[in-house]
């Protein structure tokens, strides 16, 4: 798979142009075909004589009339959308700026250079226009931003930034957004540049990502969607910490359910990002171990059998078996229970039920600041899986059983409450294994109450002997 710098050369067209089928290009062209009476508005003084001849000349010969007129045109346009009110005309004007800068990119720069001699903000009539209720206006607006930010000499300043990035955010999570296309088309442009790739990950943008992705979206929007997560993973900070937001489990599930080879080379490239990248042989290997838990090397073995038309799908296959094949020969018990208990799909794995890995390992569940141990109490708060509850309360159980703080560490963390809450779930293995654990936390305090009285008792007897000795 290409290297960022190599994506950073490629045609937009090679990444992923919108769709021609797209929403949005649909009724673009619509609009193109369309023709605006600019007279009446000259005549009614809506717009001024100067912009009535340039608007009509761009009307007639766009190129030709920009060649000569630069900042003429841009003047005009950016009058035009800041005093024509109607939805129709404000669209075929959105549309004009915007097959303008798709003919030739070096354009954007002539909206820079006249907004910066007038010191005028460029971005702030299409950042207004994202305030609009006709749909076309909003994402044909995002659309013109992307590449005024991308294709130019100029970034967007980050206060615009921040409020652009949280835009598209959540655009992407309006309930049956039909120019969720456009929308991740956006993202595809900006995250491409490295300012803008931090700042989509300072608003949260990741997690957005993987939660749309969860959900059922078309293979065009799974591909530019699992797209912006492998132009993430090309920086190796990044890559270190991408499956703390469970994108190993999800991609998984897409590649074992996908038909398009688009969308299975780009999960491929991911995945491969994520053993390449990080810096840290340890987290590398980590995400070997997800993949292997998540199922992948049956998939890899599947795809091994397939005939594909790009060369990248075959060496990554060849790459990652190799890696996870690696991987499993190196695999612990302790290394097979944290990675399946990160990817949050417990199962009845042979671990779970060993007493010798919990003899051993019990006390490990405290390490990093009791890490796994509060994935599992979050599991046991968060989790709608009765499969995964039941694990998640048999490992609790074996973890007071085993290490002698432990009932003390679950009450700090709020565990014991919540296991004692799903002994009135509604599935019943839930609540057996629910009473299995109270009972491990009932025994392990008679236990330690035990010892403590024969401590006691121990001391008092001391302490008799000592007196009858000085008497």
């Amino acid at each position: 798979m290409s290297d960022v710098a190599d994506l950073m050369k490629m045609p937009e067209e090679s990444i992923d142009m919108i769709a021609a089928t797209s929403v949005l290009q649909q009724q673009a062209a619509d609009i193109r075909t369309k023709t605006i009476n600019w007279a009446s508005y000259m005549q009614s003084q809506m717009i001024s004589q100067e912009d009535y001849q340039c608007i009509s000349a761009l009307d007639n010969s766009k190129a030709a009339y920009l060649q000569s007129n630069p900042a003429q045109a841009v003047k005009t346009l950016l009058n035009l959308l800041s005093h024509v009110s109607k939805d129709s005309t404000i669209q075929y004007i959105m549309v004009m700026i915007d097959d303008l800068l798709q003919e030739d990119r070096s354009r954007v720069d002539i909206f820079h250079e006249y907004c910066a001699k007038r010191k005028e903000c460029v971005w702030g009539p299409f950042l207004n226009l994202l305030n609009r209720q006709d749909g076309f206006i909003v994402n044909m607006s995002s659309r013109i931003l992307a590449k005024l930010a991308c294709w130019g000499h100029e970034m967007m300043p980050k206060s615009d930034l921040n409020f652009y990035l949280q835009f598209l955010k959540d655009q992407l999570t309006v309930q049956s957004n039909e120019y969720i296309q456009s929308v991740a088309r956006c993202l595809q442009m900006m995250l491409r540049i490295d300012e803008y790739l931090f700042a989509f990950v300072g608003v949260d943008g990741i997690s957005t990502l993987v939660r749309i992705l969860s959900s059922r979206v078309n293979f065009q929007v799974q591909y530019q969607l699992v797209f912006c997560l492998w132009v993430l993973t090309f920086n190796p900070l990044l890559a270190t910490k991408m499956n703390k937001f469970t994108v190993i489990p999800i991609l998984a599930d897409i590649l074992n359910d996908c038909a398009k080879e688009k969308v299975t080379r780009i999960i491929l490239g991911v995945f491969r990002n994520l053993i390449e990248k990080p810096t840290d042989a340890q987290v590398a290997k980590e995400h070997c171990i997800a993949m292997v838990q998540c199922k992948v090397l049956k998939q890899l073995s599947i795809l091994e059998q397939r005939r594909f038309d790009d060369e990248d799908i075959s060496a990554d296959v060849e790459f990652l078996t190799e890696k996870l094949q690696n991987s499993v020969q190196d695999l612990s018990s302790f290394d097979e229970y944290a990675t399946e208990l990160r990817s949050a799909r417990l199962e009845w794995s042979p671990v779970h039920k060993s007493a010798k890995f919990w003899r051993e390992n019990a006390q490990r569940l405290n390490e990093k600041n009791y890490e796994l141990l509060r994935i599992l109490v979050h599991l046991l708060e968060t989790s709608k899986d009765p499969i995964i509850l039941s694990v998640a309360c048999y490992d609790i159980g074996e973890y007071v059983r085993h290490y002698p703080r432990g009932k003390h560490v679950l009450e700090q963390l709020g565990g014991k409450q919540i296991v004692m809450q799903l002994l009135g779930h509604e599935d019943p293995n839930v609540r057996y294994e629910a009473l299995l654990a109270v009972q491990k936390l009932m025994v392990h305090n008679w236990e330690y109450l035990g010892k403590q009285l024969e401590k006691e008792n121990e001391t008092q007897k001391q302490g008799s002997a000592a007196i009858s000795g000085k008497a």
